[in-house]
């Protein structure tokens, strides 16, 4: 008997392959991908540059598709973009020329609906993000972690299921990125989207995520899942936890010596 649609996992990878194909011949990026993500879980995916990370994300987004394998997302096939399924880019990509508030409501404008709650649900969320007071500004007024912050919201406006983010911290300071991280775990823990997130940053990784996919070098398979058994919130402070944050550090840090590549960049 089939099993109901409830137990389905969020994001299925069967077998997914992905190969690109040009002038000087073809690339393979990722090779026979098994992966579950289970609905409301932070999963975060690191490995070397060039192993894929990005491309797995676009496969998830429907803006490609497998070479081979398949994606499902609560057992529906992924067949291109879906209102459900929001992307969060490097860079935060504002229209220069729209306010704060008119950027975070731009997915629900394309779709042609902007009603009074949606209103008031961006100026709840540019709060959560401390951007109170920041609603008529425009984005060259903006720091670029502030400019983030818009983009966070805006990626959130729609109420994903899931929310995949691209190595959003990457361009930001070292200090404004663990805010941003401190705040991104926040709104997790109150909004639960399933959401995958792509950094280079391991201490990033285990301040966020639930499980840690560690891709090998290019064409990336999944060499190893962890998971992150502490309790949030999270910091590095000093907290009770700061331990057992160390220990995952070293534990990642390893792993990925292991496999040939340098370290990947820390907070």
């Amino acid at each position: 008997m089939a099993r109901q649609r409830e137990e389905y996992n969020m994001i299925e990878f069967s077998g997914v392959s992905r190969t690109f194909r040009g002038r000087s011949g073809e690339v393979e990026a990722l090779r026979a991908i098994d992966l579950s993500v289970e609905a409301g879980e932070f999963l975060a995916v690191i490995g070397r540059s060039g192993c894929g990370k990005s491309t797995l994300l676009r496969l998830v987004a429907g803006l490609l598709r497998p070479t081979a394998g398949h994606i499902a997302v609560n057992g529906s096939p992924i067949t291109g973009p879906r209102p459900d399924i929001a992307l969060m880019f490097q860079r935060p990509a504002l229209l220069p020329w729209r306010s704060v508030l008119a950027n975070v409501l731009l997915p629900l404008e394309i779709r042609g609906r902007v009603r009074p709650p949606d209103r008031e649900r961006a100026h709840t969320l540019l709060d959560t993000v401390g951007l109170n007071g920041f609603h008529r500004r425009h984005p060259h007024e903006l720091s670029g972690g502030m400019q983030q912050r818009v983009a966070l919201c805006r990626a959130l406006i729609q109420r994903p299921s899931i929310l995949l983010m691209d190595e959003p911290f990457s361009a930001l300071d070292a200090l404004t990125r663990e805010e941003l991280a401190g705040q991104l775990q926040q709104i997790h823990m109150e909004m639960r989207p399933t959401t995958v997130f792509v950094t280079h940053s391991i201490p990033e990784a285990v301040l966020l995520a639930d499980r840690v996919a560690v891709l090998s070098n290019r064409p990336g398979r999944v060499q190893r899942i962890i998971a992150v058994d502490i309790p949030r919130p999270r910091s590095f402070g000093h907290n009770a936890h700061l331990t057992d944050v160390a220990a995952h550090v070293a534990e990642l840090t390893d792993l990925l010596h292991a496999d040939g590549a340098p370290a990947p960049l820390q907070l």
